[in-house]
């Protein structure tokens, strides 16, 4: 592994830093199975999936979700 320290990573501009994390998240979701989750998240995630699955209508678009976190009015919902 290479020596880059923490400090190292915190003087990079802002656009390196965040292409540095998706790089790191990129490589991790490359191996999903290394990613274990508590049984009491797997339950909850399971039990929303159903829930979007018997009512699929209910809830925003991606259109609508993207609009809000645009525009900032998620803050107030």
């Amino acid at each position: 592994m290479n020596d880059i320290s923490i400090a190292n990573i915190l003087e990079l501009p802002v656009q390196e830093r965040i292409h540095l994390v998706e790089l790191i998240w990129d490589s991790v979701a490359a191996v999903p199975d290394a990613v274990k989750i508590s049984p009491a998240l797997k339950v909850e995630l399971e039990a929303r999936l159903a829930e979007f699955e018997a009512n699929p209508e209910e809830g925003y678009s991606w259109d609508h979700v993207k609009s809000s976190l645009k525009n900032g009015s998620w803050r107030s919902a």
